[in-house]
């Protein structure tokens, strides 16, 4: 059987760039999508193509533009038969603790387009080309609770964009279900700086007293679930909302002003 060809949006760095090691090291083609990181992006196709063997590309597109995203799609498409698999990790997000009143639109702009409209102009452009071959498996990234719509302090833009997705994310699964298509949700808890590129083994001899299961959580255990929903035999696993937080309530630090 030949080969499936999976998108990262943001795959270059972090959790998007174990994912790309995860996917590949399972023998899926990949596209790299990147909107700064050229260097990283780069090396690591080359990395992954001379390793396992797979054909790997990299893409520079902004997805909060669907200008971008219309030639991320007609590029990977002129090396690609298809594109099976898409991992919308790409999310921007602003640190600077912010309350909404006090958005800048270009700010709020970018959030929403980033979270939300990224995903449908992706999925806009790519679902009609998985209708044709009845197949295809959409994964997209939210937060702890995301299903519940909390409210977060701080993080409007982003909550608000995130909380949308998840309905719609639920809703593709529904609407594309005939067509072989499945659409879920993975949340990563709090996975920072260096974790979200570092495999479990390497957590596991480190103490996180913060976490339920005892430490710190790793891009590998973000990437392992995005694999399993990618899989052939996952078909039945669609419109789920997945959390990976070793059992952290990861909101309720940030209620108690943590």
């Amino acid at each position: 059987m030949e080969n499936k060809t999976a998108l990262i949006t943001g795959g270059a760095t972090g959790i998007g760039r174990r994912t790309a090691m995860q996917l590949a090291a399972e023998g899926i083609n990949l596209i790299i999508n990147f909107r700064s990181s050229k260097n990283e992006a780069e090396d690591l196709a080359v990395e992954l193509t001379s390793r396992y063997r797979t054909k790997n590309i990299c893409i520079k597109g902004d997805i909060t533009l669907y200008e971008d995203c219309e030639n991320l799609v007609s590029e990977a498409l002129k090396v690609f038969k298809s594109i099976d698999i898409v991992v919308h990790n790409a999310g921007p997000y602003i640190s600077e603790r912010k309350k909404m009143a006090d958005y800048e639109i270009k700010e709020w702009d970018y959030l929403i387009n980033g979270n939300l409209n990224a995903v449908f102009y992706l999925s806009n452009l790519l679902i009609p080309y998985m209708r044709e071959q009845k197949w295809g498996r959409i994964i997209t990234v939210g937060f702890d609770r995301v299903e519940s719509a909390p409210g977060w302090i701080y993080r409007s833009a982003f909550a608000a964009a995130k909380s949308g997705l998840a309905s719609l994310t639920k809703t593709i699964a529904l609407e594309e279900a005939e067509y072989g298509i499945t659409a879920n949700m993975v949340c990563p808890g709090d996975i920072i700086g260096e974790w979200k590129e570092r495999e479990i083994i390497e957590s596991l001899k480190e103490k996180d007293d913060s976490v339920p299961v005892g430490r710190p959580g790793t891009g590998e255990d973000v990437s392992r679930v995005i694999s399993f929903l990618a899989d052939e035999n996952s078909s039945f696993i669609t419109g789920s909302v997945i959390p990976v937080t070793g059992g952290k309530d990861v909101l309720g630090k940030i209620y108690r002003g943590i």
